[in-house]
C-alpha cells in the first residue's frame, strides 16, 4: 500500500471552547476526500507560536503550513530556514493560476477585499486568512432608549453627544461608554483618519524603519479618548487590556456602550439575552472631521512553507482552498463571529436566513467591505468599493502596541501631557524596531522580543475562554 503524504497543519489555539475539534473535523473531512493525504493538525499557544516555529527551522522541521497572529506578517516574510533561504512562500505564486488543485476550487480571488489587502505585499498574496476580525459598537438599547437615545452613534462627535445625554438621564449607568486600552483600537482610530504607524507606506513599499505613535492622527484619537474620560463618560478600568473587565461592565450595566471586537458578537449578544436587555451593534466610531481613510484587520493567517515537494505543496493548497470553501468558511463565522472571509461564504449565509435572524452579524462585513454614511456602495458583500486596509507591518508590533497601550494607561490614569508622552512613546518604540532589524539581520528574527505576540507588561496573560467566566455560549 502506498504511503500517505503527511501534511503538517501548526495553527494557532485561540482557546475558545471546541476551537480544536473543528479543525481536527476539517482534517477528517478532507481526509476522507483525499485518502491519499493525511492532515497532522497541531496546535499551538497563540501567544508562542512564533517561538515554536522559529525553533523548529533552526532544527531543520518545518510545517507545511503554520499560522500567524495578523501583525506577525512582517516576521513571517522575515523568517528564514538554516542555509538563509525563506522559510515561507508566497500563497498566490503557488497556487500559479489555478482554479482548482486536487479537485478543490481556488479561492483566494474570492476573498473580501479587506482580508485580501491586507494579506497582500507589491500585489501578492503571500498567505491565507484565517481568522478575520474587526472593530465595533455594542450598545444596552434598553439604557439609550431610557435616556432618549434612539439611533447608535457613528461619529465621535455623535458619541459624545450620545454620551452626554446618558449623563443627564437620572438613573443612568454610572458610565456611558469603555472599551480595552488595546492596540487595536488604535490602529482601527488611525487607519479611518488616513494616518500610518510606520514609514514606507506603513512598511509596505519596503521594510519599516521608523515608528510613529506622535502622528496628528494618534493625538487626534488619544485626546478625544482623553476627553470622553476626563468628562465622565469613559470607563476606565485601569487596567490593559482587560476584555473580561469591560465586558462585566457592559453586563452590570455599568456602562452604556462597550467597543470591542466582531469577534465578540456572540458573546455581547448572550450577555444582553442572559442579563434581560436589548442590543444592538454598529460600526466602530469614526473622525468625521477628516475623509475616511480606511479600516483595520485583525485574525490569523495560513503561509505556506517553501520548498515542500510537488505532492506535499499540492495537497497544502488544496487544504487551503477547502478550509475556505463556502460551507467551513461559513460555520466559521457561526461559530465565532469570525467575518465571512469570501463573498461566497457571505452569499450563502444570507441565502440561509443566518442574516436575518441574526442581523448583528451583518455589521462587521459591512463595516470592511463600505464606507460609513454611504448607502449604496454596494452593501455589505461589495466586490468593490471597500475601505482600504493597509494595516501597518514592521517588526515586533506587539512591543509597539505595549508601548501605545502604557502611554495612553499614563494619559488616563495620572494625567500624563498626551503630546509629551507619546513623544516618548515613539522614542521607545523606534528602539524596540531598531532591536529587531538588528535580530533579522543576523538569521532571521530569532529573539524572544521579535516573536512575541500580544505581550502586555505587568498584566495577566489572557484568552479568548476568559469571556467565558462572565457569559457562556450555549453550543
Amino acid at each position: 500500500m502506498k504511503s500517505k503524504t503527511v501534511i503538517d497543519v501548526w495553527v494557532a489555539d485561540l482557546t475558545f471552547p471546541g476551537y480544536m475539534d473543528r479543525w481536527m473535523k476539517w482534517g477528517e473531512e478532507f481526509e476522507a476526500a483525499h485518502p491519499e493525504y493525511r492532515i497532522n493538525i497541531t496546535g499551538q499557544d497563540f501567544r508562542t507560536f512564533p517561538v515554536e516555529i522559529a525553533e523548529a527551522a533552526a532544527e531543520g522541521r518545518v510545517p507545511a503550513i503554520a499560522e500567524y497572529y495578523f501583525y506577525m506578517a512582517q516576521v513571517a516574510r522575515d523568517s528564514v530556514k538554516r542555509d538563509g533561504s525563506p522559510l515561507f512562500t508566497s500563497l498566490e505564486k503557488a497556487i500559479a493560476g489555478r482554479t482548482e488543485i486536487l479537485g478543490e476550487p481556488v479561492v483566494i480571488d474570492d476573498i473580501i477585499p479587506a482580508l485580501r489587502e491586507y494579506y497582500t505585499y507589491g500585489g501578492d498574496l503571500l498567505s491565507m486568512p484565517s481568522v478575520g476580525t474587526t472593530s465595533l459598537l455594542y450598545a444596552n438599547t434598553d439604557l439609550l432608549r431610557a435616556a432618549g437615545v434612539t439611533e447608535l452613534p457613528q461619529t465621535w462627535d455623535e458619541v459624545e453627544a450620545v454620551c452626554k445625554t446618558i449623563a443627564a438621564h437620572e438613573g443612568g449607568p454610572s458610565h456611558a461608554i469603555t472599551w480595552s486600552n488595546h492596540g487595536t483600537f488604535f490602529q482601527q482610530a488611525i487607519a479611518s483618519q488616513g494616518g500610518l504607524l510606520a514609514d514606507r507606506d506603513n512598511g509596505r513599499s519596503g521594510q519599516a524603519e521608523k515608528v510613529d505613535l506622535s502622528s496628528k492622527e494618534m493625538l487626534t484619537w488619544v485626546k478625544w479618548w482623553q476627553r470622553l474620560h476626563q468628562d465622565g463618560h469613559y470607563l476606565y478600568t485601569g487596567k490593559m487590556p482587560d476584555w473580561e473587565g469591560t465586558l462585566r461592565a457592559f453586563a452590570d450595566q455599568e456602562v452604556a456602550i462597550r467597543i470591542s471586537s466582531s469577534n465578540d458578537v456572540n458573546y455581547m449578544v448572550q450577555t444582553a439575552k442572559s442579563r434581560g436587555f436589548g442590543i444592538e451593534a454598529g460600526i466602530f466610531p469614526y473622525n468625521d472631521h477628516v475623509p475616511y481613510g480606511g479600516n483595520a484587520v485583525a485574525g490569523t493567517s495560513l503561509w505556506l512553507a517553501d520548498g515542500l515537494d510537488e505532492a506535499t505543496q499540492d495537497g497544502a493548497l488544496a487544504f487551503l482552498q477547502f478550509l475556505h470553501n463556502p460551507r467551513n468558511a461559513a460555520d466559521r463565522h457561526k461559530a465565532n463571529s469570525f467575518i465571512p472571509l469570501t463573498h461566497a461564504s457571505y452569499d450563502l449565509l444570507e441565502e440561509e436566513g443566518w442574516f436575518d435572524e441574526h442581523p448583528y452579524h451583518r455589521v462587521a462585513s459591512e463595516h470592511v467591505n463600505r464606507y460609513p454614511g454611504r448607502g449604496n456602495d454596494g452593501g455589505a458583500n461589495a466586490k468593490d468599493g471597500a475601505p482600504p486596509s493597509q494595516g501597518a507591518l514592521f517588526g515586533d508590533f506587539a512591543g509597539a502596541q505595549d508601548v501605545m497601550t502604557h502611554a495612553m494607561g499614563d494619559v488616563l490614569a495620572h494625567g500624563a501631557d498626551p503630546d509629551t508622552r507619546f513623544a516618548e512613546a515613539t522614542a521607545e518604540a523606534q528602539r524596540l524596531l531598531d532591536a529587531y532589524h538588528a535580530d533579522r539581520a543576523a538569521a532571521g528574527p530569532r529573539s524572544p522580543d521579535s516573536l512575541r505576540v500580544e505581550y502586555f507588561r505587568d498584566a495577566e496573560p489572557y484568552s479568548g475562554a476568559d469571556l467565558e467566566n462572565i457569559v457562556q455560549l450555549s453550543r
